[in-house]
C-alpha cells in the first residue's frame, strides 16, 4: 500500500502569523493532515478563533499571543510549544508586514525598524531557538515565508524588499548550521487572494505581470509547504521556491 507523504500525523507544526491569509491556509491545511499546530499571532482571539477550527479537525492546537519581531516573546514563545507538545517538527516563518511610505525618502526610521524587526529579525531567531532544539533531537524542518518582492526589489516596498532578501540569505546559512538533521528551505510567494490584498486584487497592470492570468487562492501554497515538511523533500535544504504563477514583474 502507498505512503501518503503528506500524512503530519503525530507532528507539530508552529505557525507565525497563523490566524489569517496564508498562515491560517496553512494551519488548517497542516491539521486536516493530521499535524498538531501552535498558533502564532499578536491578537489571541484570533488565534483562538483558528484553534477552534483545528480542535474541530480532532487535533490538538496551541494558541500564543507573540509579537514575532520580539526576541523576548519569541522565547516565551518556544517554552509554550515545547511544554505543550514536547517537540516542534515544522516551522514556519509566516509573519509578515509591508507598510508602505510615499516615497524612499520618506521612510522614517520607525517603519524602517519595524519592517525589519518582523520580516527578518524575528525570524531569524525563531529559527535559531528551535533550529537549535531540532538539530539536537529528531530534527526537522523549517520553512520560512518570503515574498517574489525580495527578488523584484521595488521602490514601492523598498525596505520590505531588503529584510525579505535578508531573510532569503540567513536561510542558507540556518541550513548550514543545522545540516544534515534539520533542513531550512525558502517559498516566495506572488500575488495571493488573502485579506490583505485589497490594494492590487483588481489591478488589471498588476496581473499583466504574470504568466499564469491571474492571482492565486491561499490553499494554492499547501502543496509547496506540505512537499518542503514532509520527507518528500529529503534532499531538499537551502533552497527558494518561488510560487508565484509565473511572475515577471512587480509594480
Amino acid at each position: 500500500m502507498a505512503v501518503d507523504a503528506f500524512d503530519f500525523t503525530g507532528k507539530t507544526v508552529l505557525v507565525t502569523g497563523g490566524s489569517r491569509g496564508l498562515g491560517r491556509a496553512m494551519t488548517i491545511g497542516f491539521a486536516e493532515r493530521g499535524a498538531d499546530v501552535v498558533i502564532v499571532s499578536r491578537k489571541l482571539d484570533a488565534c483562538e478563533a483558528v484553534a477552534a477550527e483545528v480542535r474541530a479537525l480532532g487535533r490538538r492546537a496551541l494558541p500564543v499571543a507573540a509579537h514575532v519581531g520580539k526576541w523576548d516573546d519569541l522565547d516565551a514563545l518556544v517554552d509554550a510549544a515545547y511544554g505543550a507538545f514536547g517537540r516542534v517538527d515544522v516551522l514556519i516563518n509566516n509573519a509578515g508586514l509591508s507598510p508602505l511610505a510615499p516615497s524612499m525618502i520618506e521612510v522614517s526610521e520607525a517603519l524602517f525598524d519595524k519592517v525589519v524587526e518582523v520580516n527578518f529579525k524575528g525570524p531569524f531567531r525563531l529559527a535559531v531557538l528551535v533550529g537549535a532544539r531540532m538539530a539536537a533531537g529528531d530534527g526537522g524542518s523549517i520553512i520560512n515565508v518570503s515574498s517574489i518582492g525580495s527578488l523584484m526589489p521595488s521602490p514601492y516596498f523598498g525596505p520590505y524588499a531588503g529584510a525579505k532578501s535578508a531573510l532569503n540569505a540567513v536561510s542558507i546559512a540556518l541550513a548550514r548550521e543545522y545540516a544534515p538533521k534539520v533542513r531550512v528551505n525558502v517559498i516566495c510567494p506572488g500575488g495571493f487572494l488573502t485579506d490583505v490584498a485589497a490594494d492590487w486584487q483588481d489591478d488589471a497592470d498588476a496581473l499583466n505581470g504574470v504568466m499564469l492570468g491571474r492571482f492565486a487562492r491561499p490553499d494554492e501554497i499547501l502543496s509547496t509547504a506540505f512537499y518542503l515538511a514532509s520527507p518528500a523533500s529529503s534532499f531538499t535544504t537551502g533552497a527558494l521556491i518561488r510560487v508565484d504563477g509565473g511572475c515577471l514583474t512587480v509594480k
